[in-house]
């Protein structure tokens, strides 16, 4: 068994969705949900498929997105995993639909962060074992750095 790192290549202000479904009909369904949680929402999706013609599916909204998806999808190569690239939303303003698809068995990150996927491979091919999610902590926060972070999700409306 071989490990690989695979870092994931995006602009700094897109946010990603890495997960594993395990159905070709996890394109569409999850299409769906995101475009039915989010209305004008840009986005790329990309489906590794694991058996049969083993292609990588696709759908968005944002060709640039999708082509994107694609690339990185492509990149990964791990059976049954989904890449989910959004232009202009949060991974939150959708991940509880995306999660709800029947098909959806796991969510390994979901983040604007740089994010290296940590792959197995073998003579089958290749499984996602976990990600980098961005930096290690650098310290604790403290009471400036509570304040801001209070703050910042009021500007955002996460928190009234």
């Amino acid at each position: 068994m071989d490990l690989i790192a695979y870092l994931i290549e995006k602009p700094p202000d897109v946010n990603l969705i890495i997960g594993q479904a395990h159905f070709i009909k996890s394109v569409e369904d999850i299409h769906e949900a995101i475009v039915n949680t989010v209305p004008g929402v840009r986005f790329g999706l990309a489906f590794c498929e694991a058996s049969g013609d083993a292609l990588v599916r696709f759908s968005g909204t944002s060709q640039t997105m999708t082509d994107l998806a694609k690339k990185n999808a492509r990149g990964m190569g791990a059976g049954h995993s989904f890449i989910v690239l959004l232009e202009n939303a949060y991974p939150i303003n959708v991940l509880n639909a995306i999660q709800a698809v029947p098909e959806v068995c796991t969510i390994f990150c979901a983040t604007s962060n740089p994010v290296q996927v940590i792959l197995a491979e073998t003579d089958e091919g290749r499984g996602i074992l976990g990600v980098v999610d961005g930096c290690s902590p650098k310290g604790i926060e403290g009471e400036a750095d509570q304040a801001e972070r209070k703050s910042l999700l009021r500007r955002f409306g996460y928190k009234f």
